[in-house]
């Protein structure tokens, strides 16, 4: 099948292991919800250059279709072993990488990444490419990862979420308050603030009053969603700081990490160029990235 699938959870496939593992957590992230899980392989036929000698287009894209089945074969095999009841279906397209799956994710629930790539996904994750999808994606943009690069990402521990208390961040919150919830684990809310970002000057900061501030904006912005799930156990931290470091340093006992694509304040920026990688990139479980557009009250 090649068609983009409704509301399935779709997972980008290149043959590495790093793809196989995102398969099998995107697999635990459909069989929660009741949805399918589509596995998609993208690759890119490159031109013959000196015909008669090389390959024709015809041979050389029978050989990349080849490979693209014998890889998702194994991410349908990897995924059989621990779910074996979940519906799955697989897509090759011969297409660039980024603008397929930003296509998949006009239908999706969601796009699962691998931390690392091959093929039609090498450098996938690294600079513009990351910022591409994050920015013009149109659902939740997922990169699975464990503590190292072989490892399988983390399947205890609360889901982590940066907030800004902007209404902005409300995309990240229904995110991440869904996740919680599906996997019947603590929320932890954090909100991040320092003074070379928000205030004039160290020298005129009152910290006490400034976390005051804070935690009041914080707590009325989760009034809604508190009520929505009242039995969620969900805790608000306050920090000063970077907002990388701490949600870094949470990332470490978490079973996922939730930001939004924009932001102000202490999260000013946060998913565009080197900060976005270094999440991606040093995260100790899996970082989602949601899109504000998502909570339909705001437009790109």
């Amino acid at each position: 099948m090649s068609s983009v699938a409704e509301g399935a959870v779709a997972v980008g496939i290149d043959g590495s292991g790093s793809a196989r593992r995102a398969a099998v957590w995107a697999a635990g992230e459909a069989a929660k919800r009741g949805k399918r899980l589509r596995l998609v392989h993208v690759y890119v036929v490159p031109p013959v250059r000196m015909p008669g000698v090389m390959p024709s287009d015809e041979v050389v894209r029978s050989a990349f279709e080849a490979q693209g089945a014998r890889w998702l074969a194994e991410a349908c095999d990897a995924v059989a072993e621990r779910y074996p009841d979940l519906v799955v279906e697989t897509a090759a397209r011969e297409w660039a990488p980024v603008a397929a799956l930003i296509q998949e994710s006009r239908a999706a629930t969601m796009i699962v990444l691998g931390s690392r790539g091959l093929g039609g996904f090498t450098g996938l994750l690294v600079g513009s490419t990351a910022v591409a999808l994050a920015q013009h994606g149109h659902c939740p943009i997922v990169v699975a990862r464990g503590k190292r690069p072989e490892d399988a990402p983390p399947e205890a521990g609360p889901v982590v979420v940066g907030t800004d208390g902007s209404e902005s961040s409300d995309a990240a919150l229904a995110f991440a308050f869904d996740e919680a919830s599906l996997r019947g684990t603590e929320l932890i809310v954090v909100r991040v603030w320092n003074e070379v970002t928000e205030h004039e000057s160290a020298l005129t900061v009152n910290p006490e009053a400034i976390e005051a501030s804070e935690r009041r904006v914080v707590d009325e912005q989760l009034a809604p969603w508190l009520a929505k799930f009242p039995d969620l156990h969900v805790e608000t931290v306050i920090a000063r700081g970077r907002p990388v470091r701490a949600l870094l340093g949470f990332g470490e006992r978490a079973q996922l990490l939730v930001v939004g694509s924009r932001g102000r304040g202490g999260f000013q920026g946060m998913l565009l160029g080197s900060t976005s990688q270094a999440l991606v990139a040093h995260s100790e479980c899996p970082v989602a990235v949601v899109r504000p557009a998502l909570t339909g009250r705001e437009s790109e």
